[in-house]
């Protein structure tokens, strides 16, 4: 029982703390989200899933500053989508690039990929492609080794999705990974739910994004099941429940999902 209980009181903290950081800019610690950087990650993601995305951008700047590497990538995702911010690929990639030199897995398959298969004012550099994606595939990142493998011609749903991204038809992506997702692919229904988030190629719709995270955390995705996690702390396109965030923040954990892992270890740290 005292198990159960510490659980559901550090759950109900989470849910409190990710709640107040949303409710106003200006209530935002930054001391506190610098002292424990994967919390404060968590919590400009919570922003970002209710579309607070300037309080969003402040924590990540904040912690890019320190060199954090994820939050470098998610302010790459502001600049490339035009989310709170003007659209800037050239400002997005220079997040990336940064993010990817501090360790982010994800920082290094997506300038990985972008190097490689070339965007809109971004000429195709196999070198520097090569480069980062043997970093993400090193890092775990599966997507990452099948493309190297591939020899850069990969097929299948998700690289004709990533053909149609390289071109800027946003909706055209969309619409396979829809396809793929119907069909019951997990990757192609967390990268479908992503769009929904962020209104990339069709329009912003929570409760979708919601119910392919679902369906992609159902077949095992770390990554859906850390988006799960954050949409019950706070209540956007889910019903707020702390218990549930929690659970969904463990099981990505054990899924290996690194953002939850490294919230975990420093939601179990004392207080200082």
């Amino acid at each position: 029982m005292k198990g159960k209980a510490a659980r559901f009181g550090l759950a109900m903290a989470m849910a409190l703390g990710l709640s107040m950081a949303a409710a106003a800019a200006e209530d935002i610690d930054l001391d506190e989200i610098l002292r424990k950087p994967a919390i404060g990650n968590y919590k400009g993601y919570a922003e970002f899933k209710m579309a607070r995305y300037e309080s969003a951008r402040r924590i990540w700047e904040a912690l890019d500053g320190i060199g954090f590497g994820e939050a470098a990538f998610n302010l790459g995702i502001l600049y490339e989508d035009g989310l709170g911010v003007a659209r800037d690929l050239e400002r997005a990639v220079g997040y990336y690039r940064r993010g990817a030199e501090n360790g982010s897995v994800k920082a290094q398959f997506r300038i990985g990929k972008l190097y490689w298969q070339g965007a809109p004012g971004i000429p195709p550099d196999r070198v520097e492609g090569r480069r980062y994606l043997a970093l993400a595939a090193a890092g775990g990142d599966s997507e990452a080794a099948e493309l190297l493998q591939s020899g850069g011609a990969p097929e299948g749903p998700l690289a004709e999705a990533d053909r149609a991204q390289s071109r800027g038809d946003s909706a055209a992506a969309a619409a396979i990974l829809q396809t793929a997702a119907e069909a019951g692919d997990p990757r192609a229904q967390t990268r479908l739910a992503w769009c929904f988030e962020a209104g990339r190629g069709v329009p912003r719709d929570l409760p979708a994004a919601a119910r392919w995270f679902g369906k992609a955390a159902a077949a095992g995705d770390g990554e859906a099941m850390y988006a799960l996690a954050v949409m019950h702390a706070t209540g956007a396109g889910q019903a707020q429940d702390p218990v549930l965030s929690r659970q969904w923040l463990e099981r990505s954990a054990a899924a290996g999902y690194p953002a939850a892992v490294a919230e975990l270890r420093e939601g179990a740290r004392p207080a200082q």
